[in-house]
């Protein structure tokens, strides 16, 4: 009895300490090449929404006043720019910037029209490779509905965009005496879905990378042996950091859509203090505007509400990501419960949640300026993708994973016999990816 503990114990050490690695070699993982490609991506959906940030900071968005799905050369002779700024200033924009000039206007047009074929480029990276991958049979799979979905998401992107766009274009803003700008509920939808493509390509490019993890082999596969040798407190535990990352990620993203409210209002160039709004922690009194009817429009249209709803959320994930790594990488259970992948996606959450908040605060003390606007975007997505990869790294986990291997975590009950059901087993491990 003490020699087959003393091999289980061998066996659970073991496990943990490879853990679930990426497998990025070709010879290792046939599928590696799609797996580069999806994360190739994602990388240039990052680009893309950096561009984006800067159009927006530099008040370039409504530059270009017509759409054309397939793009198009910017103006090149002077002839073609003039004819560009004179439909320019026929739109609501033009009454509030007539001291703009003609290189001032190539400026912003230029910004705009990089964003869109950006965008349209991103859309080219996905596109063919996914044909060439099709058409020879590459795609993993499991995953072929995935990568029709990622496909629509990215012509949605492009829909919602000029969506965008029309919301600051429209006659209906003539005479407006603030500063013409997009609707931020489109602006926020906009970028709500540039970050939940970017989440769904990180995902499947992750889950790629660790197929020959999951694959089955005589009825069993590595997630399913690393999951076996943990016992029922060990799993608990790994279950609740899984629960709690899966949070974190979630607080991460409303984090950034409340930042796009708070950009689509230009929130972030009032109440330029921290932590105190001024000189209160509260600013009740600024926070209802009686003129925003119905009276919900304030927690997205009021600049001291929308300031306040980013800073909460904005702590609150710190906090949350800061206390989860804390917690999974200091507790005592965690030896037993975590995978080196686990623990480097910990360390990483942790470190750049640090870095973001800080990063937001510095950029409020200092009015907006570009260069720390654009970078606290882009953190965002950093502690998104960290938050993303502490997910994935516990797939180990999940709920379906436990399940299908018969194991229980309730508190007081012993690991049941794992049943290895082939067919049960490869959905489970399929819906964990």
């Amino acid at each position: 009895m003490a020699a087959a503990a003393s091999v289980a114990k061998k066996a659970t050490v073991s496990a943990l300490q490879s853990g679930l690695p990426a497998i990025a070699s070709k010879s290792a993982n046939p599928y590696a090449p799609v797996a580069k490609w999806i994360l190739g991506t994602s990388a240039a959906v990052v680009g893309m929404v950096h561009v984006g940030g800067v159009t927006r900071l530099t008040k370039s968005g409504l530059s270009m006043t017509d759409w054309k799905p397939l793009g198009s050369l910017p103006p090149t002779n002077d002839a073609e720019w003039s004819v560009a700024f004179d439909r320019y200033k026929t739109f609501p924009e033009w009454q509030q910037r007539q001291s703009m000039d003609i290189e001032e206007f190539k400026f912003i047009y230029y910004w705009e029209w990089g964003h869109r074929m950006l965008g349209r480029t991103v859309g080219v990276l996905f596109a063919v490779p996914w044909a060439y991958f099709a058409l020879r049979g590459r795609i993993p799979p499991g995953y072929k509905g995935r990568m029709a979905v990622l496909f629509s998401m990215g012509g949605a992107q492009g829909l919602v965009g000029w969506w965008m766009v029309k919301s600051g274009l429209g006659d209906d803003r003539l005479g407006d005496r603030k500063e013409i700008r997009v609707s931020p509920h489109r602006l926020a939808a906009h970028l709500g879905m540039a970050f939940a493509t970017y989440s769904t390509l990180v995902w499947t490019g992750l889950g790629i990378l660790q197929f020959p993890n999951d694959v089955l082999k005589d009825g069993k596969s590595r997630i399913m042996e690393l999951t076996r040798n943990l016992s029922s407190s060990t799993l608990r535990h790994a279950r609740k950091l899984r629960g709690g990352a899966v949070g974190v990620a979630h607080l991460t993203f409303l984090t950034a859509m409340s930042g796009a409210f708070v950009a689509g209002n230009d929130a972030g160039n009032a109440y330029n203090t921290f932590p105190l709004m001024n000189e209160q922690w509260i600013p009740v009194d600024d926070m209802i505007d009686p003129d925003l009817e119905p009276v919900y429009r304030n927690a997205f249209e009021n600049t001291a509400m929308v300031q306040w709803n980013h800073r909460l959320l904005g702590t609150a994930t710190a906090v949350s990501a800061v206390g989860l790594a804390g917690f999974g990488l200091s507790h005592p259970a965690s030896r037993g419960a975590i995978t080196p992948q686990v623990r480097r996606g910990l360390q990483f959450l942790g470190g750049l949640a640090v870095g973001q908040v800080t990063l937001g605060v510095v950029t409020l003390l200092n009015y907006v300026p570009i260069s720390l606007a654009a970078a606290h975007q882009l953190g965002s997505l950093a502690v998104l993708t960290s938050g993303i990869y502490v997910v994935h790294s516990l797939r180990y986990a999940s709920p379906a994973v436990i399940r299908s291997l018969g194991v229980t975590t309730r508190t007081g009950s012993k690991q049941a016999a794992a049943t290895f059901g082939k067919d049960i087993t490869a959905a489970a491990i399929k819906a964990a990816r």
